[in-house]
């Protein structure tokens, strides 16, 4: 529990890198704290960068993100780009004195996501990464569960991130050379951070994994949310399958796709442990009590199904950097995920279990 913040004397002046969607949301939360001031804004899109400068009054805007951090010196940064820029914009913002938001994944891949923390640590600067599924009190309910004991030693975790029809129509999501991979790393990634973080974030050794190809990079006729896809330049996979294991035992197996067959989609996961077990949606923990199977769920939830765990995260990291509150998504958590996404793509690539060093 986060101790009571003091009256905010100064403000924590954010800019951003990147002025799309993902930015407009990290905006909108901020814009409503009385402790932030929105300073600079970066994009290469000066249409982009110019409607949500418009949008949250903000006065500095450059085309050139390396400039703004010369001329606006912001205290802290929220990094919103495509993931092929996460790095070089982390670096970039750490080393010109910033304290770094950066949206998830971390990165394209682990080397880049060890360079950020040196980088970050190199500058005595705060790296935090964009893992609000965390925060959901959901997660959090699995996450108390496990450090009381109600579950004994974790040996599983099964986790999913499936859409039955839902590859973005908008963005860059469908290249490979721009995002790393398609929805394991995409939305995959949302479900692996939150069940590592509830199993309590132990450390992964070997990775293997299958990917697939079979909708996305063709013309489809199909009703759906999102239609019209650009499939010409879609070089992602369709379906990702794989296994982790970790160095107490425990295995995890995670499901990602955009185009499942499947009667409905699905995000979430369930842990089985020595003791008992438990699942994210709904949120309920499963073990013996007085000589019964008891399947036990909490009576009330902070927000329910509908809190706001993206505006929790956007709280933390302000309170981290400008009141000296524990972060809930360190660096460090983030290249253990960008570890497992790397060694299951590798395995899918090599046709074998990869180790993760």
């Amino acid at each position: 529990m986060a101790r009571k913040r003091p009256t905010a004397k100064k403000k924590l002046r954010m800019a951003f890198i990147g002025a799309g969607g993902i930015a407009g949301t990290h905006m909108r939360y901020l814009a409503e704290m009385d402790d932030v001031a929105l300073v600079a804004l970066a994009d290469i899109s000066e249409d982009a960068m110019a409607r949500r400068a418009e949008e949250f009054g903000i006065d500095a805007a450059f085309t050139d993100y390396r400039k703004m951090l010369r001329e606006v010196k912001p205290d802290a940064v929220s990094v919103c780009t495509p993931n092929g820029m996460h790095a070089r914009a982390s670096i970039a913002a750490s080393t010109a004195g910033a304290d770094v938001l950066v949206e998830k994944p971390m990165a394209m891949n682990a080397r880049e996501a060890q360079g950020m923390i040196a980088a970050a640590k190199k500058s005595r600067r705060k790296l935090v990464i964009g893992f609000q599924h965390r925060y959901d009190p959901r997660t959090q309910f699995v996450r108390n569960a496990v450090e009381a004991g109600q579950l004994g030693k974790v040996v599983y975790a099964r986790v999913q991130a499936l859409r039955r029809r839902g590859i973005p129509n908008w963005g860059v999501f469908g290249r490979k050379d721009l995002q790393g991979g398609g929805p394991l790393i995409d939305i995959g990634v949302h479900a692996l951070e939150m069940t590592h973080y509830a199993m309590g974030s132990p450390r992964p050794v070997a990775a293997s994994g299958s990917t697939f190809t079979y909708l996305g990079d063709r013309k489809s006729n199909v009703v759906s949310q999102w239609p019209n896809w650009d499939h010409k330049t879609y070089t992602v996979e369709d379906l990702a399958v794989g296994q982790i294991r970790f160095d107490n035992g425990a295995v995890l197996s995670v499901e990602s796709s955009f185009v499942a067959h499947i009667k409905s989609g699905a995000m979430g996961f369930t842990l089985m442990g020595e003791k008992g077990g438990a699942s994210w949606d709904p949120p309920e923990i499963f073990r013996d009590d007085a000589g019964y199977m008891v399947d036990a769920k909490p009576n009330w939830l902070p927000g329910g199904r509908a809190a706001d765990c993206f505006a929790v995260k956007m709280r933390n990291f302000v309170d981290h950097v400008l009141h000296g509150e524990p972060t809930g998504a360190p660096a460090e958590h983030g290249l253990m995920v960008q570890k497992m996404l790397d060694g299951i793509y590798t395995s899918a690539e090599k046709g074998r279990e990869v180790a993760i060093k």
